[in-house]
């Protein structure tokens, strides 16, 4: 996904004049992102080190958050700062930055939001709590999962091109790396379950077993029925295997 940037900021961003993102200042910031997040194997860790770099990334950010998506749903939030958790999240509703700039696919930016009309009742959370402006850009982790890097500031007309920026190379170069992340999570979880599997292979052999006699199928099909099983009840398939053993082996009362 390449970050659209609103027709208007164009120019600025371009050519950030009296504000601009050094290269050495990029390859400092995405360097950090990624040594933080390359060897991580937990995503809700890496969402942590990733609002961390956020709120250290521009000197002036009050504080960085990350807003979550899974197929459409809220999933998760991470704040640099817990008192502004909240904003992260979708407890004012679905009119956020967060939520319209993963909506519109592009950088969203408020400069005050003491004359801000959109997103309420957000923007009026946002000043009790002390935020003043706020930018988000969206960013794609895989097919099933969208989010938001959030960047907040004490101070009204602050966003400057350079913040502009940093949250679009945050978001650009994040995307990649938590990708990685929840790949290799995923990986992990498979080595687990297969692990799981040789450890218990008795008890899986025999649940599949019976399966194949209950339902006349093969063990390939079989060893699917476990794993759905495993998936919709939240637990281990040898778990499952030992629960369907201890049914049918229950004596039947008259």
């Amino acid at each position: 996904m390449r970050l659209q940037i609103p027709a208007d900021d164009d120019a600025e961003l371009l050519s950030a004049g009296t504000d601009p993102l050094s290269v050495l200042e990029t390859a400092g910031l995405l360097r950090e992102l990624t040594a933080r997040l390359i060897g991580i194997g937990d995503f809700d860790e890496a969402l942590t080190e990733l609002v961390r770099i956020g709120r250290e990334a521009v000197a002036g950010v009050a504080g960085a958050g990350f807003t979550l998506l899974r197929a459409g749903s809220p999933a998760g939030a991470a704040a640099s700062e817990e008192r502004l958790a909240e904003l992260d999240g979708v407890a004012h509703g679905a009119d956020t930055p967060a939520l319209a700039a993963i909506r519109r696919r592009e950088l969203v930016v408020s400069d005050d939001l003491a004359t801000e009309e959109r997103w309420q009742p957000w923007t009026a959370r946002a000043r009790e709590l002390g935020v003043r402006a706020a930018v988000s850009a969206p960013l794609d982790i895989d097919e099933q999962m969208l989010g938001a890097i959030n960047l907040y500031v004490a101070q009204p007309r602050r966003i400057t091109a350079r913040w502009q920026l940093t949250a679009m190379l945050l978001a650009e170069h994040a995307g990649l790396l938590l990708a990685a992340v929840r790949d290799r999570a995923r990986q992990a979880e498979l080595v687990g379950e297969l692990d799981q599997l040789v450890a218990n292979g008795d008890v899986v052999d025999q649940a599949i077993g019976v399966i194949m006699t209950q339902r006349g199928c093969r063990a390939e099909e079989a060893l699917q029925v476990l794993r759905s099983a495993s998936t919709a009840l939240h637990v281990p398939v040898p778990e499952v295997a030992q629960r369907l053993i201890s049914t049918v082996a229950r004596p039947r009362q008259n």
